[in-house]
């Protein structure tokens, strides 16, 4: 399979909510509009993967302050079902930290019972700091957060 990776677009919302509603319904997926907020914010910085032209996988950053040192927030990654499995979500997170750089604190939300994507986070570093209580409002499910610190790149 011949995936690549590159920035996300504005056209490419209406995909994202529709891989969302497939990814996280039940939880308050993300509309099209939201993704087009967040493309549009200085401080964010999304990275799609496409196999030939159709979008596959999206991930997004946000910088947390005003000043440095700068703190991140992992806001979103989804991989379409049929695509999961191949390092897709692993590569654009791994496009992701790299942008930030490794002197940076990353914090993200994942569900308690996701298994899978916190495998991943905990390969890449990430280590459970807590937990939030029907984080996600729809069904109420609990998430951890997670940070990875700089000493753990």
């Amino acid at each position: 399979m011949n995936v690549s990776y590159g920035p996300l677009h504005e056209n490419d919302a209406a995909r994202c909510a529709e891989l969302e509603n497939q990814l996280f319904d039940g939880d308050d997926p993300w509309p099209d509009f939201a993704f087009i907020r967040e493309l549009a914010a200085p401080h964010n910085r999304y990275v799609a993967a496409r196999v030939e032209d159709k979008l596959v996988g999206y991930a997004g950053i946000s910088r947390l302050g005003r000043a440095a040192p700068f703190e991140y927030e992992i806001h979103t990654v989804g991989v379409d079902p049929a695509y999961q499995g191949h390092g897709i979500g692993r590569r654009m997170m791994t496009e992701l930290l790299g942008a930030v750089g490794p002197d940076s604190t990353v914090y993200l939300e994942v569900r308690t019972d996701n298994e899978a994507a916190i495998g991943l986070y905990t390969s890449l570093g990430f280590a459970r700091v807590g937990v939030r209580k029907r984080y996600y409002r729809v069904s109420g499910a609990d998430a951890y957060t997670m940070r990875r610190d700089p000493a753990h790149v």
